[in-house]
């Protein structure tokens, strides 16, 4: 009878212990596939730079199964709020959002509905931080130097040309000019030995023509430091200073306008698309242009830095980094946080970060994704390698960008009053005073 009793609580605990064996097997495969945490990030990219941005997130999801990230794209920045102001009431906001540079991030972090990346960083850190590079993020950093924003789509303005049609007018490709001068013999041969329709055009127009002339130049393009006293001490509003650089400048372009030498510009990147179709042989615009460049593949170019004038400088400066950035928002799930933190990571990866910068012709975020980036790529496009090279340099002075009140509300009567004197409804001095001084009612302004 003792054995048969044995024999059955030995039946039990085997029963149990593979009960006991089969609930953990099924709790661990229940684990193993969890639903992913669902991140989305909302952004303005187009064309070719959009296609690259939806190639790494389903990269992303594919590599690994704990974060699922859905892109939304819209228009424009201005459809983009306007959603996001209606998803932040229902607080149904996106985790990630591409601002454009306002000029003021400090004010935009301030927001309830943001959280500013050093707080989000400091909850689920990057491995190193190192990797943001000063040049690249100072557009999205405090007085104090801490990160608002991740500068995924930060660019500076550059000289795109056509390497066949320099080519045809006798031009070497490999050297194009460096001074404004310098260029202007250069349009005069695409013009009347290539026989060029279109020699010189120019998108974002305000960034070309009046923000960088100042940094390029070797000159500040506001008082208070660019505005950045302004940013940790009681200082006045910047102002505009418009001296006799802008002047020589402008007058110049009006010059080139009647010469047929400077036949298109855009406030936004509306002359790209001239380029990229081979009518026009020379653009300033900004360098997150590259990608629908790229992807043209009748298009042959090169990339230079923007010119400068030899009587103000000896050399060129470094242009102001802008562009956009991914600001994370408020008022999700402590997963859904740590889960933008380890996207955010992913896309900071040297191979993951090099590709971007090469598909879209955004700034490299580390010096380990520049070396990353495949060198018989630079040697393919002329001139794209030194340009990068030169933005790895800690910025001068009057290089590290400006900060200005209201400036969404500025850049708009700066590029009336530049459209006004390139076509000759207002003179130079005039158009730049008028500028400036509306410039400086409307930075006051509450």
């Amino acid at each position: 009878m003792k054995k048969l009793q044995l024999a059955g609580v030995a039946r039990a605990m085997f029963a149990s212990r593979r009960a006991w064996v089969f609930g953990a097997a099924m709790a661990a495969a229940g684990v193993a596939h969890a639903a992913p945490v669902e991140i989305q990030v909302w952004h303005t990219l187009t064309d070719a730079n959009k296609a690259e941005f939806e190639k790494l997130a389903k990269q992303y999801n594919k590599e690994q199964d704990q974060v699922s990230v859905t892109l939304r794209a819209f228009a424009s920045q201005a459809q983009l709020q306007q959603e996001t102001t209606a998803a932040v009431k229902a607080k149904k906001a996106p985790n990630l959002l591409q601002l454009a540079d306002n000029r003021s991030p400090e004010v935009v972090a301030e927001h309830k509905a943001v959280m500013p990346m050093y707080e989000l960083l400091a909850k689920y850190p990057i491995k190193d931080l190192n990797w943001y590079v000063p040049a690249t993020s100072s557009f999205v950093r405090d007085g104090k130097g801490r990160l608002l924003a991740f500068p995924w789509m930060a660019e500076i303005p550059v000289m795109f040309y056509n390497t066949a049609a320099y080519k045809k007018a006798g031009l070497d490709p490999q050297k194009p000019a460096r001074t404004w001068s310098t260029l202007q013999g250069e349009l005069l041969k695409l013009r009347d030995v290539a026989d060029i329709d279109c020699p010189y055009a120019s998108s974002d127009q305000v960034a070309v023509h009046l923000e960088n002339l100042a940094p390029v130049n070797g000159q500040l393009f506001t008082s208070n430091n660019n505005g950045l006293d302004a940013v940790t001490k009681k200082t006045p509003a910047p102002t505009m200073q418009f001296d006799t650089l802008y002047m020589r400048h402008i007058s110049l372009m009006v010059s080139w306008k009647r010469s047929l030498l400077f036949m298109a510009h855009t406030a936004d990147n509306g002359a790209d698309k001239l380029f990229a179709k081979g009518e026009c042989a020379v653009l300033t615009s900004n360098s997150g242009s590259f990608g629908q460049f790229l992807a043209t593949k009748s298009l042959s170019f090169g990339v230079a830095p923007l010119p400068y004038y030899d009587q103000a400088t000896s050399n060129g400066g470094q242009p102001f980094v802008s562009g956009s950035a991914l600001w994370a928002m408020e008022g999700h799930p402590k997963d859904q946080e740590k889960a933008t933190a380890q996207f955010l990571a992913w896309l900071s990866k040297p191979v993951v970060a090099a590709e971007w910068h090469q598909r879209t012709g955004y700034l490299p975020l580390t010096e380990a994704a520049f070396r990353a980036s495949d060198v018989s790529f630079y040697k393919s496009i002329p001139g794209a390698q030194a340009v990068i090279a030169s933005m790895s340099a800690r910025p001068a002075a009057n290089s590290r960008g400006f900060r200005m009140a209201n400036y969404t509300r500025i850049e708009p009567v700066l590029n009336q009053q530049l459209t006004d004197a390139f076509e000759g409804k207002t003179p130079p001095m005039a158009a730049l005073n008028n500028a400036a001084n509306q410039a400086r009612t409307i930075a006051t302004q509450r």
